[in-house]
This record gives structure tokens, C-alpha cells and sequence, in this order.
């Protein structure tokens, strides 16, 4: 009995070195590698001292902009204004780069003056980015800059966005992709360095709420805006107002149906003001 005793004993013991072991292991490379994306940016910055950068004030291009100051490097965030944007994005790119004291250009562009974004065809975010990037990428080089560098992160590597074809093609730089950076990463390191940004959802343009095919216009833009606003204002997050033939299909996080459903008199007397009918999707919104 007492050699059974013993034996489980050290079994036990055995265990827990494993585990102890195991766990010193993990915590070690966990911090290699957290030091060595870090040690990447620092290095790009080193060999790439002055650069501008497109700019959405999202956590991708935000954390890119404090990694490219906290270097000291040369590197000034460009926003480019259209009707794709909701008004939130400009603010909170004027946030960030008052907090990290560089000054934002905003660049204001009409991008329904291209007939070839308007009518929203199958590939228009290929061509909607090869716009904005072609003009940003010449007004940068009158300002002086020869490299031009985006928020895209190694998370995109997986996905299928047709706007990458055009960044490639502009030679746009994306240091967080090439430093090996996940999203999951970005949002934990700007939330870190004390960035507002860090648990910011993801938001795509306007645009990606009129399927393929329908004409985008400023009217209906401005319409699917004022309905998103209207949801933020009761607190609503992470959504999405999709035109379904001339409806309102919105889109919400499983979570917040209920609430929905609560207000649903409230809401749908407000959005019918420009839409014929509103509808919610029951299968809810996946991030």
C-alpha cells in the first residue's frame, strides 16, 4: 500500500513539473514573439525613416501610426474623405491623431465621380481602392514622400478582398502583414499602449451595403447612414443596414435581437422615413 501510495505521489509530482514546465515554456515564447513583431516594426522604421500613410482611423492603420512615431520616424496619416465613410470614421481619425500630436491631411474626394465605382459592379472595391490609392499616392509624392504604407495585418493573408490586388499593384507597403501581425494581436498591443482604438468593430464603407450591381448614389448613401446613426444612438454596435431591393435589411450580433425586438415600433417608424420597409435578418450578424 505504501509503495502505491509513493507511486502515485510521484505521479502526481511528475505532473505537475510537466505542466510547470510546459507552461514556463509557453509563457517564454509568448513573450519572444511579443518582443520580436514589436522588434520588426521598430526595425522597419529604422530602414524606412520618413513615410506616409493611408489612414482610416481603425485599429489596423492606428496602431501602425503609433508603432511609426513611437520609432521616430517621419510618418504622416492621410485620410481621404468620400461619401463611402461614415462621418465617426473622420472624427475618430482626428481623435487619434491629436492624441498622438501628428497632423492628419484629409483629402476630399468625390469617388461617385467614377462611373466605374458608381455603378457598384462585382469588383468594385478593386476599383474603388485603385482610385483612392492612385490619387493619395500622387499627392503624397508632391508632399515628398516616396513610400506610401497601409494598415493591412497577416489576418487579411486568409481573405478574399479584391482591394489587396490594387495595393499590390500601387506597390502600397503593409509593415503589420509583413511583420507577421494578427488582428487579434494589433487590437491586444494598441489596447497596451493605451489606444482607443483597440476594441474598435470593424466598419466597411457604405458601399459594401448595396449588393453588387446597384447604382450607389449620395441619396441612398446618406439614407443608410442616417439609419446606422440612428441604431449607434440607442446603442446598437457592431451592425450592419443592408438594402434589400428598396427595404432596410438590418443586420444585428444575435445578442442584440431582443433589444431589437423591444423597440422595433421606435425604430421602424424612424427608418421608414426613407425606406418603404425594414427588415431583420433572423439569422443575425456574423463578425
Amino acid at each position: 500500500m505504501h509503495i502505491s501510495i509513493m507511486l502515485v505521489f510521484w505521479s502526481l509530482v511528475r505532473n505537475s513539473v510537466v505542466l510547470a514546465v510546459y507552461f514556463l515554456f509557453s509563457v517564454a515564447c509568448f513573450f519572444t514573439v511579443h518582443e520580436y513583431w514589436i522588434m520588426e516594426l521598430s526595425e522597419f522604421f529604422c530602414g524606412h525613416p520618413k513615410a506616409a500613410l493611408g489612414f482610416s482611423g481603425g485599429v489596423d492603420s492606428a496602431y501602425l501610426l503609433y508603432e511609426g512615431i513611437k520609432s521616430g520616424a517621419d510618418i504622416r496619416p492621410y485620410f481621404i474623405r468620400t461619401p463611402f465613410q461614415l462621418a465617426f470614421e473622420l472624427a475618430d481619425a482626428r481623435k487619434l491623431a491629436k492624441e498622438l500630436q501628428v497632423e492628419l491631411s484629409v483629402i476630399e474626394y468625390d469617388i461617385l465621380s467614377c462611373p466605374e465605382v458608381a455603378a457598384n459592379p462585382a469588383d468594385r472595391c478593386y476599383r474603388c481602392k485603385a482610385a483612392l490609392f492612385g490619387i493619395l499616392k500622387e499627392k503624397v509624392g508632391e508632399d515628398g514622400y516616396s513610400l506610401l504604407l497601409d494598415g493591412t495585418n497577416a489576418s487579411d493573408l486568409n481573405s478574399d478582398r479584391p482591394g489587396m490586388r490594387a495595393l499590390k499593384e500601387l506597390k502600397v507597403c503593409s509593415p503589420l502583414r509583413d511583420c507577421g501581425l494578427t488582428k487579434q494581436e494589433i487590437r491586444r498591443l494598441s489596447q497596451e499602449a493605451g489606444l482607443f482604438t483597440w476594441n474598435k468593430p470593424a466598419y466597411a464603407c457604405l458601399a459594401t451595403r448595396v449588393p453588387a450591381g446597384g447604382f450607389l448614389d449620395r441619396e441612398l448613401l446618406q439614407k443608410i447612414e442616417r439609419a446606422e446613426n440612428l441604431l449607434f444612438s440607442m446603442g446598437f454596435s457592431d451592425f450592419r443596414v443592408r438594402i434589400f431591393h428598396e427595404a432596410a435589411r438590418v443586420q444585428l450580433p444575435e445578442g442584440q435581437m431582443a433589444w431589437f425586438m423591444e423597440r422595433k415600433k421606435e425604430i421602424v417608424m424612424a427608418l421608414k422615413a426613407d425606406f418603404p420597409a425594414v427588415l431583420l435578418d433572423m439569422e443575425g450578424r456574423k463578425s
